[in-house]
C-alpha cells in the first residue's frame, strides 16, 4: 500500500505525527521524558482537551510511551518510544529546513500580499473595506 492509497493505515499515522499538534508534541518529547504539564508548556497554546487527545492518539499510535514518574508515584511521564524517536527526528528535521528557508518565505508572503493589494486596488476594490473605490 502507498501513503497516497485512502485506505491506508499510514495516512490515519501520517496524520497523527504531522498535525499542527502532534508535531510539536514530539519535537517537545525530542530531548527526553515530560510531565503532562511540562509538555502543555513546550507547545504553547494547546488546551488541555487538544493535548490529552493528542498524546492518546500518539500512544495509540506507539509513537509515545506513557508510564508513572519516577520522581511522584501519582504522576506520569511521556516520552518517545523506539518507533517515534526517528519519527520525531525527522520532524525536528523539517522545522529545522523551515526555519532555514523562513526568510525567504516571509518574504515571498509579504510581496504576495502587498501584490495582492495592488490587484484589489487596480480593480477598483477597497480589500479592507470590501467596497468599491
Amino acid at each position: 500500500m502507498s501513503v497516497f492509497d485512502p485506505d491506508c493505515v499510514s495516512r490515519e499515522v501520517l496524520e497523527h505525527a504531522t498535525g499542527r499538534w502532534g508535531s510539536l508534541v514530539l519535537a517537545a518529547l525530542v530531548d527526553g521524558p515530560l510531565r503532562f504539564a511540562q509538555v502543555k508548556r513546550a507547545v504553547d497554546g494547546i488546551t488541555d482537551r487538544m493535548l490529552s487527545r493528542t498524546l492518546q492518539r500518539l500512544e495509540a499510535d506507539g509513537l509515545v510511551d506513557r508510564s508513572r514518574s519516577e520522581l511522584d508515584a501519582r504522576g506520569v511521564d511521556y516520552k518517545l518510544s523506539h518507533l517515534g524517536d526517528p519519527i520525531a527526528q525527522s520532524v525536528c528535521d523539517l522545522i529545522d529546513a523551515i526555519y532555514r528557508v523562513l526568510p525567504g518565505i516571509v518574504a515571498y508572503q509579504r510581496n504576495l500580499h502587498h501584490a495582492g493589494h495592488q490587484s484589489e486596488i487596480s480593480l477598483g476594490r477597497s480589500k479592507a473595506a470590501g467596497d468599491i473605490i
